[in-house]
């Protein structure tokens, strides 16, 4: 009789991602994570083949969890404006709450670690939803390209700590998405 299953590829995942937010990527070794999960490393390889399909396999539920926090929150408010500030905060809140892993999806790693690109473009989808309803099908794509690339831009020099002269960080992101909406708005005829 085989002996029972001590972890699972969902466990060894989440440990990979504990590590990684806890240090950096060169952390994340096979030996840290099933030391992690309670196991000795062969048994982690009866849930994940090598540490470049773990680190992908980290990548893509890091990108999945922020397309959902961004879902939910564009979907709340029935205006399209509500919901985009909304989704804009929410992703802050991720990548606030998950810095490294948010990096991986940037990250330049090998081919097969890289996360699956649909998966992490899907993220954005709710996203370009909204701004449909803002500025119509046409431009919507171009739109959230400039409202995710602000936002992006904003929370990675937030991160390194590029914003020393003072003043409250938390309200200079509410105004830059309010005028980042505002001017995409403005622009289209």
């Amino acid at each position: 009789m085989p002996a029972p299953a001590r972890t699972s590829q969902q466990a060894v995942i989440d440990a990979a991602r504990e590590i990684l937010e806890e240090s950096d990527l060169d952390a994340v070794t096979m030996a840290a994570v099933a030391e992690r999960v309670g196991v000795r490393g062969p048994s982690l390889y009866k849930h994940v083949a090598n540490r470049a399909l773990l680190v992908r396999a980290v990548a893509e539920q890091v990108a999945s969890d922020l397309g959902r926090e961004i879902e939910r929150a564009a979907a709340a408010p029935s205006d399209p404006a509500a919901g985009l500030r909304a989704a804009v905060i929410a992703h802050r809140r991720y990548v606030q709450a998950n810095p490294n892993g948010y990096g991986l999806l940037f990250a330049h790693l090998l081919p097969e670690s890289m996360p699956d690109t649909t998966l992490v473009a899907g993220a954005g989808l709710p996203i370009v939803r909204r701004l449909e309803e803002l500025v119509g099908q046409e431009r919507a794509l171009e739109a959230a390209r400039t409202l995710v690339a602000w936002a992006h831009g904003f929370v990675s020099m937030e991160l390194s700590g590029a914003f020393r002269l003072g003043g409250d960080v938390d309200a200079a992101f509410t105004f830059g998405a309010d005028a980042v909406l505002q001017g995409i708005t403005e622009a289209i005829p």
